[in-house]
Parts: structure tokens; C-alpha cells; sequence
């Protein structure tokens, strides 16, 4: 049977680690690795921190995080009601930021690509965006055994 789990927040800063770490134990039943988890906890910390700095911009919103489990997976979407994004293959691109005067790196998206198994991002400009996100458990298992060794 399949696992669900829907949690909505205000879009805050102080809001970040209360995402990851709830979503991280929504993936316990799955007895992920303490790698896998971290994988997964620092992708939605990306993907949240996203909502906060760059669709609201400071302004009052809404983040949503819907997470489904499935065999071996857990599939995660993050969305926002925000600004949306103007230019998507752009902001896909490694080091593209929109907060130039700020430190930001613009490898967010570029985390979660590598840190999940699927990602993919939808977004309507004054509509919002929303990040899928899945990572498949237990598909390394038997090299990190032998790695231990």
C-alpha cells in the first residue's frame, strides 16, 4: 500500500528545517541509507529555500509539500503560489541565479538533479512553480557494503 502525506507552511526561513526533517521521516519506512537520506533532505531543503527567496521575495506565502511512497520510492513535489518562472531552460543552468546582489550559488536546481533519481519543474509566470522530485531506495546497497569493507 502506498504512503501519503501533504504539508502546507508559510513560506519563512525558520520554516526550512522543519520541510526536510519531516519529509526525511516520511522516508523511514523505507529504510533508506543515512546517504539516501541526506540526499533527500538536502533536495527539499534546495527546492524549499527556493519557494522562500525567489517566489515570494519576501512577500507572505503558502509552500506545499506533497510526498507519495511507492515500492522502493518516495516521490515528492514541492510547489509555490508565487512569481512563477520568466526564463525555465535558463534557471535550469548551473550557476543562473536571479539574487546576483545576494549570495546564492544559482546550483540549486543542479542539487536536485544530482541528488534525486527523477526531477522535473513546472512553472507559470504569476502562477507559481512546482518541483517533482523521486529518489529510489536501496539501488546502491550492495556497493555501499562493499565499501564498508
Amino acid at each position: 500500500m502506498n504512503n501519503r502525506m501533504k504539508l502546507e507552511f508559510s513560506a519563512l526561513s525558520e520554516n526550512e528545517p522543519f520541510a526536510r526533517n519531516a519529509v526525511a521521516a516520511f522516508c523511514l519506512g523505507l529504510n533508506p541509507s543515512l546517504d539516501e537520506l541526506s540526499d533527500v533532505k538536502t533536495a527539499v531543503s534546495e527546492a524549499v529555500t527556493n519557494c522562500i527567496v525567489h517566489a515570494y521575495r519576501g512577500q507572505t506565502g503558502t509552500v506545499v509539500i506533497e510526498c507519495e511512497t511507492e515500492g522502493d520510492a518516495v516521490h515528492i513535489q514541492i510547489s509555490d503560489f508565487g512569481r512563477g518562472i520568466d526564463d525555465l531552460k535558463k534557471a535550469l543552468e548551473p550557476f543562473y541565479t536571479t539574487s546576483e546582489g545576494e549570495e546564492r550559488s544559482g546550483m540549486g536546481f543542479t542539487i536536485m538533479q544530482t541528488f534525486m533519481s527523477d526531477f522535473s519543474v513546472k512553472s507559470e509566470k504569476g502562477g507559481g512553480t512546482s518541483v517533482r522530485m523521486s529518489k529510489y531506495f536501496g539501488r546502491n546497497k550492495s556497493s555501499e557494503v562493499a565499501n564498508a569493507e
